[in-house]
């Protein structure tokens, strides 16, 4: 019975591949807030697509789009041609490759493996060393851009992966982002994306304190922001997301802090940073206060509210 699926598993792949011509079958694992939208732009692009994840809902989504649903990251890796991850943290990561019914427990040899996630830089390059050993090809290649850049199509991706490798990932990325930048070799894509958030988480503190400031002392949150936008004060916290509600439309600022990316995971970013910050015995003093001030906003409720959601932590009365 179970030669018999995983024939028809290798049929379906077969299939889907020849009737798109020489579009890779993509395998597809982690679809939250940024990987369906990284998912739907493969479909987009037509690509087969085969998906995992743990939640039933966006799984039947994925299914009446035309994607093949698997049971098990294993099922995926018997038939893609390439292999995505988007998962939360380096442990989720760890388990989908290596772990029971992981990815490498069935991995063709060749296979394209490209983990998105944003971990720590050890957890990547021993992922990597684990691939290699069963003659896949991996890359770590974690994004910037937010969730309207998975949206658009427009994200960035830092990769850290051998020159062949990079070379051979890029025409797939490109249906999913509009920069994609070789950092070097494995780990140095982790690098570049904890430094790019540990600024971000910096400048999303330092604009919600600016919104708030000019708010509270007569400023219309708008015109403040236009101000900014045209100053050199102007970032991306302040012109593309801003924390202050009233400034810009469109942004988790204007909905309450839903959706988008969330303080919980900024945390976990900034973490990584400051693990990075104490091995190189690099001094952070901004990006450990940043860290600080999320942890306490967390531990205040706010864990799953995005992380501009630091303007209403700051300005909320005791």
């Amino acid at each position: 019975m179970a030669l018999a699926s995983s024939v028809l598993r290798r049929s379906f792949a077969g299939a889907r591949f020849a009737s798109t011509g020489s579009k890779q079958v993509v395998g597809f694992i982690g679809l939250g807030n940024m990987g369906a939208h990284m998912a739907r732009n493969l479909v987009k692009a037509g690509h087969p697509l085969i998906v995992n994840d743990t939640n039933k809902t966006v799984l039947e989504q994925f299914a009446a789009l035309g994607c093949k649903v698997a049971k098990t990251p294993a099922e995926i890796a018997e038939s893609a041609n390439a292999i995505v991850t988007m998962l939360p943290a380096s442990a989720h990561v760890t388990s989908v490759y290596t772990g029971k019914d992981g990815i490498l427990s069935t991995v063709q040899k060749d296979t394209l493996l490209i983990d998105a996630s944003t971990i720590d830089p050890a957890t990547a390059k021993s992922v990597a060393a684990a691939a290699a050993e069963k003659g896949a090809v991996f890359a770590d290649a974690p994004v910037s851009g937010g969730v309207g850049g998975a949206e658009k199509g427009t994200l960035t991706f830092m990769v850290g992966a051998e020159a062949a490798a990079f070379a051979r990932i890029q025409a797939l990325l490109a249906n999913m982002g509009k920069n994609i930048v070789h950092c070097g070799p494995h780990g140095t894509g982790q690098v570049a994306k904890i430094c790019n958030n540990m600024l971000l988480g910096i400048s999303m503190i330092a604009v919600s304190e600016t919104m708030a400031l000019g708010v509270r002392n007569g400023m219309d949150p708008k015109l403040l922001a236009s101000i900014i936008n045209t100053s050199s004060g102007r970032c991306w916290s302040s012109d593309t997301y801003n924390p202050c509600p009233g400034a810009m439309e469109g942004v988790p600022a204007s909905r309450g802090y839903t959706g988008g990316f969330g303080s919980a995971l900024m945390l976990k970013d900034l973490g990584l940073a400051m693990n990075a910050a104490a091995g190189s015995k690099t001094n952070t003093p901004l990006g450990s206060l940043a860290n600080q001030v999320y942890q306490l906003a967390c531990s205040k409720g706010y864990a799953d509210k995005d992380f501009s959601s630091m303007y209403k932590f700051l300005t909320e009365k005791e």
